[in-house]
């Protein structure tokens, strides 16, 4: 089996990915459910995209919170809470009418999703050796990709008629199957890893002010890269606000699952051979003529709204636009060993970078949805990106070095 091919030490690591697999089936149930019911609610899509970037500000006050209280937590603390918030989630999701009731929710959210983040960081840099690291955050990459490839399909079918308990039902489903391998995963980590008391959470991320003084600090070589990070999760937030309510808006039966999955497919291809380009090209080059490329495509949404085509055009552009991220984190990873002595302020301002992202992609893609209409919004996106990559483009041919100056 699994073991037995990645040897003693990597079986845990499937394990613990299963778990994330069957959690991000959940997760991304309740990220396409959401906006659909804020609007059954009778919110408009400004209100939406507003209440739903509100989860990332708790999110990030959240991380703030836990660097700094919890020295010692491990994975099974983390995730044994995350597993409760999530049971509690579509309760609260559910019962919500009111505007400071989906406050609260989306609170719940961005909460749990952090504790997944920790969870993970615990997992993976606890059980893996240092050198498997970046193999053992890939393979939990890989099932997270899965899972966002798998829930809209799922999800696309049972929400046809509008969100009713069935959607949840099915969500609590999948929730619990990632209970019961997470139950498994502790019972097998006893019995051959007994505990590494001495252990503790790296804090992932810092206070979300410091950081804003560290722009200067590292200086202008990593800004373009910062700017890619935050469009490259404002476009992800983006897409998860407009995209369910645009299949809802069709009325296209299997539509709505297949839209967001044409989108989130792409990152699991393209990490195959983005290697190839970064050799010829460079990784900074790889990743802003990716989002160029992209972005160019995104603009002809407009023109093919409505129709079957539109699945191609959102397929070719976050095809494009994936090749980016693998790129980035290369980038980053040359930082760091360029520069191991601000680690940790470069995964901060990595963060920031996401977390800004995450804020301002819903609530931009609320605004430009009620200003002019969802195609027009996703063809604006487009726009963004082309502008910010060309400018990203000429600045960094400037900048040759992968290296930092401090």
């Amino acid at each position: 089996g699994l073991f037995e091919k990645y040897g003693e030490k990597r079986g845990p690591i499937f394990l613990f990915a299963i778990v994330v697999l069957f959690f991000t089936i959940f997760d991304s149930m309740m990220s396409y459910i959401a906006p659909i019911l804020i609007e059954e609610r009778g919110f408009s899509l400004s209100m939406i995209g507003f209440i739903i970037g509100s989860s990332s500000i708790v999110g990030a006050l959240f991380d703030f919170f836990v660097s700094k209280f919890f020295k010692n937590t491990d994975y099974r603390k983390m995730f044994l809470i995350m597993f409760a918030l999530c049971t509690l989630y579509p309760l609260i999701l559910w019962q919500a009418s009111t505007f400071w009731l989906f406050i609260f929710a989306m609170a719940v959210w961005g909460v749990y999703f952090d504790l997944y983040g920790f969870g993970t960081f615990n997992f993976v840099s606890r059980y893996t050796k240092e050198d498997n690291n970046s193999s053992g955050f890939g393979v939990v990459q890989i099932f997270r990709a899965l899972g966002s490839i798998i829930a809209p399909l799922v999800v696309g079918l049972v929400i046809i008629e509008g969100v009713d308990w069935r959607a949840f039902s099915l969500g609590w489903i999948f929730l619990g199957i990632g209970f019961v391998v997470f139950v498994a995963l502790i019972f097998v980590m006893r019995k051959h890893y007994p505990d590494q008391q001495n252990a503790t959470l790296a804090p992932r991320r810092k206070n979300f002010f410091i950081e804003l003084h560290l722009w200067k600090k590292l200086g202008k070589s990593m800004s373009p890269m910062l700017f890619l990070t935050f469009f490259l999760f404002f476009t992800e937030a983006f897409f998860w606000t407009l995209a369910p309510l645009y299949a809802q808006s069709l009325s296209i039966q299997m539509f709505g699952g297949l839209f967001l999955t044409a989108y989130t497919l792409p990152a699991l291809i393209v990490g195959w051979f983005v290697g190839y380009f970064t050799y010829r090209f460079g990784k900074k080059r790889t990743a802003f003529i990716g989002v160029l490329i992209g972005s160019l495509i995104m603009i002809l949404f407009v023109y093919f709204a409505g129709t079957f085509l539109s699945i191609l055009v959102v397929f070719l552009a976050s095809f494009f636009i994936s090749t980016a991220l693998p790129a980035i984190n290369a980038t980053y990873a040359d930082y760091i060993s360029s520069s191991p002595q601000v680690e940790g302020e470069i995964e901060g301002l990595e963060d920031f970078a996401f977390n800004i992202g995450y804020v301002l992609g819903p609530i931009s893609a609320g605004l430009l949805a009620d200003l002019f209409s969802i195609p027009i919004a996703f063809s604006v996106l487009g726009a963004f990106g082309v502008f910010l990559a060309t400018i990203l483009l000429l600045i960094t041919t400037n900048y040759t070095k992968e290296s930092i100056a401090i």
